[in-house]
């Protein structure tokens, strides 16, 4: 029993440091520091840094494909703007950093095997059910554009919500508000459509 719970103390702490300071910034010294072993202990549990490091990126990206899977099924019960930022709140809450920045940033580091692995989580658990959202009926993007790209310029576009610095609109705006403001921006410009 002591085993598997130093096993998802072992996770739990590593979710927490890749999440909020990503890959090349957390080291499996910190994460034993955090649980209360030593890295010999935790290489009992995971191989290396990038087995672990795998290994929380699938728990979070269930998570999220869950959520957002959750949202696409409403379908047009709920207005589409609606279910976009419900899909964003559900990105925001799971993710202290920009997912993009930490996923693609860590790919110098990983080994090949495990880069791939990463690119196909990153497929299934964001990019799909993002896609399906834009395949909805009630969602109409422009003829040349495929879902895929506006998944994947969705997803890119994101990272003002995370930064402080780069925030998008007033320092007293609350979490939603920031969120509807990049989605006004991401999916009717900047210009509005000359007579």
């Amino acid at each position: 029993m002591q085993l598997a719970k130093t096993h998802q103390a072992i996770l739990d702490a590593a979710r927490s440091l890749f999440l909020s300071r990503g890959y090349q910034g957390t080291s499996t010294r910190d994460i034993a520091k955090i649980v209360g072993i030593t890295q010999p202990a935790l290489y009992h549990h995971f191989a290396d840094k990038d087995v672990l490091f795998l290994q929380v990126i699938k728990t979070v990206g269930l998570e999220i494909k869950s959520g957002i899977d959750a949202i696409n099924q409403q379908g047009t019960a709920v207005p589409a703007d609606e279910r976009l930022i419900q899909i964003t709140q559900v990105l925001t809450d799971k993710h202290p950093r920009d997912i993009f920045t930490v996923i693609h940033s860590s790919f110098a580091d990983l080994k090949p095997e495990n880069m791939q692995q990463l690119g196909t989580i990153f497929q299934t658990d964001y990019v799909t059910p993002i896609e399906n959202y834009f395949k909805s009926e009630d969602v109409n993007l422009r003829q040349s554009i495929e879902p895929t790209e506006a998944a994947q310029f969705y997803i890119t576009s994101l990272s003002p919500l995370f930064s402080k610095f780069h925030r998008i609109g007033g320092a007293n705006m609350t979490t939603e508000e920031h969120i509807r403001l990049l989605l006004d921006f991401i999916l009717h410009g900047l210009v509005s459509e000359q007579a």
